[in-house]
């Protein structure tokens, strides 16, 4: 059986129903053979991102940067994980008020250096999410966890 590791910061409303989303559609039972974890930024440990076939990643956009909590996630990751984990999938989801730009480019290069391959483009909601960014959310969650079903 595959894993499928969520690891998120979720700070507001907004964030959150991006979470659940995300999460409904990795878990649809449409999809077998994949356990979807699901750890908080400042709990994802090492042995979770080794332990995991691929990644989804959600933050809000704060100050034009992710979440503190993220960047200390990769901080703690980086190094051990690196050249392990390299060539497994990962998407994101960037909830922001203004502006994900700055946040999206962020993970994307960390996730480069960490040999990451993006299954996904990632999915950005500026303002509080409606139903068509809740869905976009759902297929991210779908589309990941179908990436590591056929794997």
């Amino acid at each position: 059986m595959s894993k499928l590791l969520i690891v998120h910061h979720t700070t507001s409303p907004s964030v959150e129903a991006m979470l659940d989303s995300v999460l409904a559609g990795a878990r649809t039972d449409e999809i077998e053979g994949v356990e979807v974890e699901l750890r908080p930024a400042l709990a994802a440990t090492a042995s979770d991102v080794l332990a995991a076939d691929g990644y989804l990643l959600g933050t809000p956009a704060n100050i034009g940067y992710m979440s503190g909590a993220l960047k200390h996630f990769f901080d703690q990751v980086y190094y051990p994980c690196r050249a392990a984990t390299a060539r497994r999938p990962y998407a994101t989801f960037v909830h922001g008020n203004s502006d994900t730009s700055g946040a999206v480019r962020a993970i994307e290069s960390i996730a480069t250096g960490m040999g990451w391959q993006a299954a996904h483009a990632p999915v950005t909601v500026i303002g509080t999410p409606d139903s068509d960014a809740l869905a976009t959310c759902w297929t991210l969650g779908a589309t990941l966890a179908a990436t590591l079903a056929i794997v």
